[in-house]
């Protein structure tokens, strides 16, 4: 039996990275792209800093395509749908039928999801909705997923969580207000190891900077 086509929305983060392993195992989608927003002129994944030689390198580890939407800075928000909606109406015609995403329990973004992809007639799927975060990210750990933080708000949590390895230590270590997956953007992270991937994405620490009021710990290809 065919299995429908899927494309995932792939942040570069372990949200996404995870939710591409579940999907996988559960084995009632084909996952045929990737879909990652990434700022122009800077050459990044859009919030999370990620280099774009980096997020080629784990489209490649993980054996699937990446599309992307290629946005500039600043972008509007009628502007970042405009040219979403072009890629994933491209996809339509190519026989997708479903778009998967990571996201966890935040019911605006859900919606906004679902009303964005209705007129595309395209199907959300929510693989790791409602999961609880703490049990998640343990899991997550446990399962050989290796990430990197690159991006803390320094509203949530202390600068210095920046650069870090989201492991047992660092989950021990964040503050209780602060989601142990993030998921109110207290920071974003760059998937390096993982069940998703056929072969490990090497990096090395760059700069840590600030900007825009977030702190980014930029990663370089090893």
């Amino acid at each position: 039996m065919t299995r429908p086509k899927a494309w995932l929305s792939w942040s570069s983060g372990k949200d996404s990275a995870f939710a591409l392993d579940v999907v996988r195992r559960a084995g009632d989608l084909d996952i045929v792209g990737l879909v990652t927003t990434v700022t122009s002129a800077y050459g990044r994944v859009s919030m999370h800093g990620v280099r774009e030689q980096l997020l080629d390198r784990q489209a490649a580890a993980a054996g699937v395509p990446v599309h992307k939407v290629e946005i500039p800075a600043p972008c509007t928000n009628d502007e970042y749908e405009r040219r979403l909606c072009a890629i994933l109406r491209a996809a339509r015609v190519d026989g997708v039928t479903h778009v998967v995403f990571g996201d966890l329990y935040l019911a605006d973004v859900r919606a906004y999801r679902e009303r964005v992809l209705a007129p595309l007639e395209l199907v959300p799927v929510f693989p790791l909705w409602l999961r609880d975060t703490r049990a998640l990210a343990r899991e997550m750990v446990g399962a050989g997923l290796r990430a990197h933080l690159t991006c803390v708000d320094p509203r949530a949590l202390d600068r210095s969580f920046a650069g870090r390895i989201f492991d047992e230590q660092l989950l021990a270590d964040l503050p209780t207000t602060v989601d142990a997956c993030g998921e109110n953007g207290e920071f974003h992270t760059f998937v390096t190891h993982g069940p998703m991937f056929d072969r490990p994405i090497d990096v090395r620490p760059g700069d840590v900077v600030e900007r825009d009021g977030f702190v980014f710990a930029d990663l370089l290809p090893a």
